[in-house]
């Protein structure tokens, strides 16, 4: 149990992940459907920004 609770951040991790897949996967879809309505460039950089934040926090709570 030590051990799931070392991670902070855990939860707040898998919301973000699911909100931003959520966002990429709309504008995907917009893409294929809208092309001239769709942000798909955006939606790639906050992917982008997601993974470097999630990333970062993740080890710093590792190299405890």
């Amino acid at each position: 149990m030590k051990t799931i609770l070392e991670n902070n951040y855990s939860y707040a991790q898998q919301l973000i992940i699911a909100l931003v897949s959520s966002f990429f996967g709309y504008h995907l879809y917009q893409e294929i459907v809208n092309p001239e309505k769709s942000q798909l460039t955006l939606s790639i950089m906050l992917v982008a920004v997601t993974c470097f934040v999630i990333d970062q926090y993740g080890r710093k709570s590792q190299n405890k």
